[in-house]
């Protein structure tokens, strides 16, 4: 409930505080913590990239200045916290789910009504918000914090959305959320959500229509991007240097084209173990913090082994939401997925914490609505029945 009610303010004000939240979310949910055996496959892969990256920081040429600011320990805490809030959305009750699905439906459609009025205005309510609180910002960073807020909608609009309607809100109020993460991105300069919104449509609608295979398919997909990414860049940079070929392209995508032909350099030097964990923060200016690509930097930083695992982590997680019949679940999980890859592929470094935490938010998400006693009618039924059945037995 906390969750849905904090994610519309820092999907507007501040995204990196999603670390924070989902991390006191797990730690409240630690008594919910449960293993199935449906959740042994995602989670021995997850500890085995966890330990392999532990390894890898013996050969790291970064070395982190203090302990906060150390990438293993922080997975070490995220991966059981996380996993925590997730067990305790599936577990919660009908009810409350309803409740915290119908505040996050609400909330989000907000702020997507909010996005389009910062579009029309050009952030002119963010920056009078920051003079009010003695805090000014230039208006080129209010854009950007912005900007960055439209990739937090464009991640969790549709499971937001489908949450909603599963609760019993409208359909709706899924529109504003993409229309105002599609709007804010055009105009604060972000690329990647009016993708990311476009191909979430396409991939869900897939979803839902083909909801047995086309989840499945998307795994499949993913875990050939994680795999084969360096290879990709490699024959694409082989073939242009081969015709003469020279592109000119705006100068964000020109300098992670260059990051990428670097990190594929990078590599091909230790393909096998990798480099080391946040290794990528060692090649500067070749490379500046991490490659902008997640399957690079996985393959720079971990090597062989950390690709496979992470390959096998998408397979077997996007499996999970394979159905017998359409589900909205099914749809807005696959949809939210494919947002997250997108920009997984060009914007963000695989350990960033209010990112992970922004991916453990959408399936925390699904968690909350995947079951079929979240309408309100199931619902009453099922109290109905019990009842019976209690009477029933005093009778007996």
């Amino acid at each position: 409930m906390g969750v849905a009610v904090l994610t519309p303010l820092l999907a507007w004000l501040g995204p990196l505080g999603f670390a924070p939240l989902m991390g006191l979310a797990g730690l409240l949910c630690l008594p919910a913590f449960r293993l199935t055996d449906e959740d042994r496959p995602v989670a021995i892969v997850l500890l085995a990239g966890l330990v392999w990256a532990a390894v890898t920081t013996a050969w790291s040429p970064y070395r982190p200045d203090d302990l906060d600011r150390s990438v293993a320990l922080k997975l070490a805490l995220q991966l059981p916290l996380y996993w925590s809030a997730w067990c305790g959305a599936r577990r919660a009750a009908p009810a409350l789910r309803r409740l915290a699905l119908s505040i996050l439906a609400w909330g989000l459609a907000a702020v997507g009504v909010l996005m389009l009025a910062e579009a029309a205005t050009g952030g002119a309510i963010y920056q009078g918000l920051r003079t009010a609180i003695g805090d000014p910002i230039r208006p080129d960073l209010a854009g950007k914090n912005l900007a960055q807020g439209t990739f937090v909608l464009a991640v969790l609009w549709p499971v937001a959305a489908a949450g909603g309607m599963r609760a019993g809100r409208p359909w709706a109020l899924g529109l504003p959320m993409a229309l105002g993460t599609g709007a804010a991105a055009l105009v604060f300069l972000a690329d990647a959500p009016v993708l990311a919104v476009g191909l979430s449509l396409l991939v869900g609608a897939a979803a839902w229509t083909w909801s047995r295979s086309a989840p499945r398919g998307l795994g499949v997909a993913a875990a050939a991007y994680v795999l084969l990414a360096p290879a990709v860049t490699l024959g694409v940079r082989a073939v242009a240097r081969s015709l003469g070929l020279h592109v000119e392209a705006p100068a964000s995508w020109a300098q992670r084209m260059d990051y990428w032909s670097h990190a594929v350099d990078f590599i091909a030097e230790h393909p096998l173990r990798g480099w080391g964990l946040d290794a990528s923060r060692a090649f500067s200016p070749a490379i500046q913090l991490h490659p902008h690509n997640g399957s690079l930097q996985l393959w720079l930083e971990l090597g062989a082994p950390g690709a496979i695992l992470a390959a096998l982590f998408w397979l077997f997680l996007l499996r999970r939401l394979s159905r017998e019949r359409p589900d909205l679940a099914t749809a807005a999980g696959a949809a939210s997925a494919t947002a997250y890859l997108v920009f997984a592929a060009v914007n963000f470094g695989v350990w960033q914490e209010w990112w992970l935490a922004l991916g453990a938010l959408a399936a925390v998400v699904v968690g909350l609505m995947d079951g079929a006693d979240l309408t309100p009618a199931r619902a009453a039924d099922r109290r109905s029945a019990a009842k019976s059945s209690t009477s029933a037995g005093f009778s007996g």
